[in-house]
């Protein structure tokens, strides 16, 4: 049998640091609030101190305070909608009001490089590679096809593609509507999606 050196009946000294030790365990510990929720607590902390202090304020007064963080509220909530539904109305689509080839739709993109717009170049050399889809019968033509449409229906067709039409999906809608800079490098990358395409 092996001796313990822990007593069984231990001393209130050793009792309380046992206590001590356990209690300090971080599983005991109360978790954090997160940032929203500090943030809510501060902003309900500052209106009950207003209330509380309406005794001094009018009621009225702290209605109107109220009203206006409201209407604050509101009015930034609308503005980033309205944002948010501008570009979902834009929604990526992929061509204009123009109808061009795919070999028209590559000739402007290389205007374009060349002219030193590489988001323009972007933009029309993944319009080419969608064109030439569409020529090829892989895509029927449809307006308002956005850019995610293009990469998956595409991408089911030609599953050889998919990743690099996801790619070319993707740096399209970086460059035209999450407003990245478009690269020589991300052009080139294009080019050589569309002449796997092509081939």
């Amino acid at each position: 049998m092996v001796a313990s050196d822990v007593p069984v009946d231990p001393g209130r000294d050793e009792a309380r640091e046992a206590a001590v030790r356990e209690l300090s365990d971080p599983a005991y510990l109360p978790d954090e609030p997160n940032p929203l929720q500090r943030a809510l607590n501060w902003v309900l902390e500052r209106l009950n101190e207003l209330f509380a202090g309406a005794g001094g304020v009018s009621g009225i007064t702290a209605v109107t305070v109220l009203v206006v963080v409201a209407v604050i509220i509101v009015i930034v909530v609308r503005l980033r909608a309205g944002r948010t539904a501008r570009a979902l109305r834009r929604g990526g689509a992929v061509f204009g009001t123009a109808t061009l080839t795919a070999a028209e739709h590559r000739a402007a993109a290389d205007r374009a490089a060349e002219a030193g717009d590489l988001a323009e170049a972007v933009r029309e050399r993944f319009r080419a590679v969608v064109r030439e889809l569409e020529q090829r019968g892989v895509l029927d033509a449809r307006a308002g096809r956005t850019v995610d449409e293009v990469a998956f229906e595409a991408g089911q067709a030609l599953p050889a593609l998919a990743a690099d039409l996801r790619g070319a999906a993707v740096q399209f809608d970086d460059v035209w509507y999450g407003g990245r800079p478009a690269t020589e490098e991300g052009y080139r990358r294009l080019v050589s999606v569309d002449g796997r395409v092509r081939g």
